[in-house]
């Protein structure tokens, strides 16, 4: 199933900043949208920054925005969204800001311009709670942390020293 559909999402440029472009999708098969950075400044390792886009946005109510890493600046850099994936409100009207660490061994220069992340607009769905005194049953039960995987047993804690 193929599905194309375009959800408009108002996105306003803030002073400043009419020379970047607008989030976009690389290719056709793109699930995300490259976001650029608005400002310059250096990452050193283990640094986390908020990096300026620009960009305000007014996502529809009933979605989202997903800020996502990306996958070369991961694994050339070590650069990265600690908080993925970061989650816009359709209800937050400030400066769309990436969070970013630097988990790699060098300093790490964010240019103005430079793809820093992808965006990803996502339906949302609310839940309620429906309290109970008993859950349902499952094979796997209360098992969890690696405790379906092969040979799994109980899980040991990491003892230092």
């Amino acid at each position: 199933m193929k599905s194309h559909e375009r959800v408009p999402v108002p996105v306003k440029r803030l002073e400043g900043n009419d020379d970047l472009p607008l989030p976009s999708y690389a290719t056709e098969g793109a699930a995300g949208m490259d976001v650029v950075s608005s400002e310059e400044r250096i990452l050193n390792p283990g640094d986390r920054a908020a990096v300026a886009t620009g960009l305000a946005v007014a996502i529809p109510e009933g979605y989202e925005i997903q800020i996502r890493p990306r996958s070369g600046l991961a694994l050339k850099h070590g650069i990265t969204v600690p908080n993925t994936p970061g989650t816009i409100d359709s209800d937050y009207r400030g400066e769309l800001k990436v969070i970013l660490i630097n988990h790699g061994l060098e300093p790490y220069k964010i240019r103005r311009g430079d793809r820093i992340a992808q965006a990803v607009l996502s339906p949302v769905v609310r839940a309620s709670w429906l309290e109970v005194h008993e859950l349902d049953e499952t094979a796997r039960g209360e098992g969890g942390f690696g405790s379906t995987g092969f040979g799994a047993a109980e899980v040991e804690p990491i003892r230092k020293g």
